[in-house]
């Protein structure tokens, strides 16, 4: 079978191309990409190449298909896998694969490692490295975009797991959020944020008292509100405060005040110094600071208090990324209804993922979101309305993402999937 893929070749040399796919193993299996979420690792991949420790040294020869947060349907299911797969199923991918004989060892990745396997193509093998892992992973949910989302939403997931507390005469880790406890996420209404906040309040089996949403933007912190309004949350039994620590004297002291004394778990959104700092001071007793962006500079540091650091019991953990099982709840969350489409600012076909892939810091917004059957131009959701004003596709997406308070949502998608033009 034919696919057509975006290949990396070496530094900041991504090809669209068309090729033939191998007739697949007994132990393979052949899938339908159907969309695939760009993420900077893939900027990453792409600007580094073979110096990137997840791609192949020889790449220049065996290129790569990049991508890897990607879901579709299964097509063709080898021999060995018939018992648990089937053609239909739709599926999504953990592609933080450990496998010791793949072509980079314990480092390989679909969408980093493999000439056959990737997110940004029309069809791809995926092998026996990713199915002995169960890594490749049964969606039973709505649509196809929230698949491709299950990787960053089980991000937000594993940083719940690993917060950690303890019992007064104990030194044993009980790990997760304090269930009926004061939570904050300082810088928490970017893309990342408004997952966390998405999950938090739907969760059934743990969640805090009282949320409070930080940041310095008004604006950012009134589309977060009219998102996920605090009325809502409340309904859940979580009150859900957002706060513009921009316009307050003294952002630590208002915090203590609205939390009754400090927080028990606090999440830290920006890679930023002095909110750092902020959330280490507002932490209660036994509190634990999660710090969640992944700053790029090597030597980025903070101050840290160490008297409470010993004498009130704080402490600090950092996250990177979510593991399988956090995949697996990602996924059922969202077959349940978790909608993590607040996510998603910019939708677009096959052909734009090079340049966008290259450019990906220099564009805002959140997540963009590609289809990789069809030919689009790489488009911001909140363009839709102006350039429906001469193209009714556009027309069209406006009207349906205006019933989700311009987000993204399975109907567009389905109407994209069935209009737009083929690659």
């Amino acid at each position: 079978m034919k696919t057509k893929a975006i290949r990396l070749y070496g530094k900041e040399d991504l090809r669209l191309e068309e090729f033939e796919l191998p007739q697949i193993k007994e132990d393979e299996i052949l899938a339908k990409v159907v969309s695939d979420s760009i993420c900077m690792s893939s900027y990453k991949a792409a600007k580094q190449g073979p110096d990137h420790k997840r791609v192949p040294d020889n790449v220049h020869e065996n290129p790569i298909i990049i991508g890897h947060e990607f879901a579709g349907e299964i097509v063709e299911v080898g021999a060995k896998w018939q018992h648990k797969f089937k053609p239909g199923q739709k599926y999504s991918i953990q592609p933080a694969i450990y496998y010791e004989n793949g072509p980079m060892g314990i480092l390989s990745a679909p969408g980093y490692s493999y000439p056959h396997i990737g997110g940004d193509a029309t069809y791809v093998i995926i092998p026996k490295d990713v199915l002995e892992q169960d890594c490749l992973l049964a969606y039973d949910g709505p649509g196809y975009y929230p698949a491709s989302l299950a990787e960053p939403l089980s991000c937000v997931i594993g940083a719940m797991h690993a917060n950690y507390h303890t019992k007064p005469g104990s030194y044993i880790h009980q790990m997760e959020i304090v269930d009926g406890g004061k939570m904050a996420i300082l810088a928490g209404v970017g893309p990342m944020g408004l997952a966390a906040i998405n999950y938090v309040v739907n969760r059934k089996d743990r969640k805090p008292s009282q949320l409070v949403i930080t940041d310095i933007d008004q604006g950012r912190l009134d589309r977060a509100a009219e998102i996920f309004p605090p009325a809502w949350a409340n309904e859940k039994g979580i009150e859900l405060i957002y706060l513009n620590t921009g316009n307050v004297d003294n952002p630590v002291e208002k915090l203590k005040e609205i939390s009754g004394g400090g927080y028990n778990d606090v999440f830290v959104f920006a890679p930023v110094a002095p909110v750092v700092e902020q959330g280490d001071a507002i932490l209660a007793h036994d509190g634990c600071l999660n710090f969640f962006a992944g700053p790029s500079d090597p030597n980025f540091s903070a101050k840290l208090n160490f008297y409470n650091v010993h004498y009130a019991y704080t402490h600090i953990v950092g996250t990177s990324g979510g593991n399988n099982d956090d995949m697996v709840e990602a996924l059922d969350c969202m077959s349940k209804g978790l909608d993590p489409a607040g996510l998603i600012t910019h939708v677009g076909g096959l052909n734009a993922v090079a340049e966008t892939t290259l450019n990906l810091p220099k564009i805002p917004g959140g997540k963009k979101l590609i289809y990789t059957h069809k030919k689009l131009s790489l488009t911001a959701i909140s363009d839709f309305e102006e350039k429906g004003k001469s193209d009714p596709f556009y027309a069209e997406l406006a009207k349906l993402v205006s019933k989700t308070k311009g987000l993204w949502n399975v109907e567009a998608e389905k109407y994209l999937l069935e209009n737009a033009p083929e690659i």
